[in-house]
């Protein structure tokens, strides 16, 4: 049995079965847009997993400029062009960036009033479909909702209970 938080059309997490009964390991899914993230590695070593959410949620919340660097640009080309740079200026916008589960993809997260703006591509060469590789998809969501799935996907996740 698994628990799902959010809609995959924005973002969701589902929270799965334990590995082999070890209760450091656990099944994560995460979607954005309509697509897999955690296609490459759902099995999420929940400690580390946790401090990594918490660690967003945290940066959420410190007031820090998210906003686009460039208003102008679409979405999509505003993640192309922060891949390209891989500066400092991308590394503080890398969203998800929670451990293995996430390695496979590149995201870029900003904040457009109350809302968030998640752009990703899946970059491994293995990436089990292949059309997605390279591909910048786009998700929308208020940042509300975003808190709120995190919240409790994280709520599950520390108490150790069955989904």
């Amino acid at each position: 049995m698994a628990r799902l938080f959010g809609d995959k059309s924005r973002f969701a997490a589902e929270v799965g079965e334990f590995w082999e009964n070890n209760h450091a390991l656990r099944r994560v899914d995460l979607w954005a847009a309509d697509h897999w993230l955690t296609c490459d590695d759902n099995t999420a070593f929940v400690p580390q997993f946790c401090i990594s959410v918490r660690g967003t949620l945290k940066w959420l919340s410190s007031g820090r400029d998210l906003s686009p660097p460039i208003p102008d640009l679409p979405p999509t080309e505003l993640h192309r062009r922060l891949v390209e740079l891989d500066d400092d200026l991308s590394w503080r916008r890398r969203c998800p960036d929670w451990g293995p589960t996430t390695d496979g993809v590149r995201g870029h997260l900003f904040r457009v009033g109350d809302r968030l703006v998640i752009t990703f591509e899946f970059w491994r060469e293995t990436h089990p479909v292949p059309e997605e590789r390279g591909a910048v998809f786009v998700a929308e969501l208020p940042e509300t909702e975003f808190i709120d799935v995190l919240g409790q996907m994280l709520a599950l996740l520390e108490s150790g209970e069955d989904a």
